[in-house]
């Protein structure tokens, strides 16, 4: 398989793609913020929670539900901020993995990805930054 990529193109296809999937890890990954509550440890991020209390209506008091998951929906998110942060860190990280998958496309395909191009998706890199 030819490339028309360069030793430089070749090594920013292979490290966009290791930034692109460190960044989803840590997207979806719930560690932002690490404390305790009620006790329990808890963490939470923009995306996911893990212990986080519940308001248990049979028994009229707040119990912790020690599990990860995602918010049961968007406006489920604690604040405002944290659902922009939400919408703004995903969007960055689409933008990241589609420059990166198809950098790693150019990597196999020749003739993919020409200067334009390759200043295009560094622009789009940049942006999803």
């Amino acid at each position: 398989m030819a490339s028309s990529l360069t030793c430089a193109g070749i090594v920013w296809a292979f490290l966009s793609f290791l930034c692109a999937a460190a960044s989803c890890v840590g997207f979806f990954m719930p560690y932002w913020l690490l404390g305790s509550q009620l006790e329990k440890s808890v963490s939470f991020g923009t995306f996911r929670r893990c212990s986080y209390p519940v308001r248990d209506e049979s028994r009229q008091m707040t119990v912790m539900v020690e599990q990860c998951g995602r918010y049961a929906s968007f406006q489920a998110i604690p604040s405002a901020e944290w659902r922009i942060c939400t919408v703004v860190t995903g969007l960055g990280c689409g933008l990241l993995l589609l420059v990166a998958l198809t950098a790693l496309m150019g990597c196999c395909v020749s003739d993919l990805i020409s200067r334009t191009v390759g200043r295009v998706a560094g622009g789009i890199q940049f942006l999803g930054g």
